[in-house]
């Protein structure tokens, strides 16, 4: 009897511990090498072709559908826009202030001022230039994790 009772409870712990993990697009490996945001932010041309496992700090999420977030790798400090694969997947547009962990690839563009605009209107940071434009600096998410 004791031992279904512990049996029970590590059940019910695991099953509550779960609930506090967002998850959105495919696995993340749980073997893969972590690479630290700031060492993404510091060379982000070295991971533009392969996929890459890193975490940050959530600190602006698309207020209108959660299709976008930007992490850093501490509150307050610089960091990129989050997009998700094929635009497959959202998070919670409350995400603000959760640890995420994600894998996928550094994109580096121009968005044109129109595309700063729209951004700029759901919340999205950006170092805009005079023309409007900016220079952006993303990662294209196959998968995410969230945790409070």
């Amino acid at each position: 009897m004791k031992r279904l009772l512990v049996i029970s409870l590590l059940i019910a712990a695991t099953a509550f511990a779960a609930d506090d993990v967002v998850k959105r697009g495919a696995a993340i490996p749980t073997d893969a090498k972590l690479v630290p945001l700031a060492h993404v932010l510091e060379k982000p041309e070295a991971f533009t072709k392969n996929a890459v496992v890193t975490e940050g700090l959530v600190e602006a999420a698309c207020t209108n559908m959660g299709c976008w977030m930007e992490i850093a790798p501490e509150g307050g400090k610089s960091g990129l826009r989050v997009t998700f694969k094929d635009y497959g997947f959202f998070v919670p547009k409350d995400s603000k202030g959760m640890k995420a962990r994600l894998e996928g690839v550094v994109e580096i563009k121009t968005l044109s001022k129109e595309e700063a605009d729209h951004l700029a209107s759901e919340g999205a940071t950006l170092a805009r230039n005079e023309d409007g434009t900016a220079r952006e600096l993303s990662f294209v998410a196959n998968g995410v994790e969230l945790r409070k």
